[in-house]
């Protein structure tokens, strides 16, 4: 079994880039579907959220209202920093779960874990591999406003908010450009996937 972590910065690619190793066959496990389900109404985390930021941060159904609190985090890393203490420890125990759990099922298996702050918390150094997906500033920008409409502003802020780039392609063991075509990824992805494969 191989673990790699597959990171990079916000709107890079990484997501088409998960999905391209899941059809070469590796095992996808995506830390921001992990926070969610973790982060459910009644969950411990969801508690501990509620009572940092208060009841605004939730919507009517009492789930998380994101954009409430994404607004109050983006604008304030002691923030930022409190939800992150509250939410990665257990995303972490839950990915080491899952990862023992596959091991066992499949001792040849290559498990990718998606996070996008694999690094800001620490969890690169729980890898066997890493993969940084990475694009120029303007790439992300552009892509920031088109998905999530966000002003130049708030999209810049959001980026900023992450590790830089090029500090996390100097953990990388592999690099794979966001702005290449999707048969150019699709190549790269496999010939990553063969090499990991054989490593597993």
């Amino acid at each position: 079994m191989i673990l790699v972590g597959l990171t990079g910065g916000l709107a890079t690619g990484k997501s088409a880039v998960a999905r391209l190793f899941q059809d070469c066959g590796a095992v996808v496990l995506d830390a921001d579907v992990l926070a969610r389900q973790l982060v459910e109404p009644g969950k411990p985390a969801w508690r501990d959220i509620v009572r940092a930021f208060g009841r605004q941060v939730l919507s009517p159904d009492r789930s998380l209202y994101r954009h409430a609190l994404a607004k109050i985090v983006f604008r304030n890393r002691a923030k930022l920093k409190k939800l992150n203490a509250i939410v990665h420890p257990r995303v972490a125990r839950e990915q080491t779960r899952l990862t023992r759990e596959i091991a066992r099922k499949d001792p040849d298996a290559v498990i990718l874990y998606d996070a996008p702050v694999l690094i800001e918390a620490g969890a690169h150094k729980r890898m066997d591999k890493i993969v940084v997906v990475s694009a120029d500033q303007e790439t992300q920008i552009k892509r920031l406003r088109n998905r999530n409409h966000l002003s130049r502003t708030e999209a810049l802020r959001r980026i900023q908010s992450q590790l830089p780039l090029a500090q996390k392609v100097k953990l990388a063991d592999y690099v794979i450009d966001g702005t290449l075509s999707f048969e150019q990824t699709k190549n790269e992805v496999q010939r990553i996937y063969d090499e990991l494969q054989q490593r597993a």
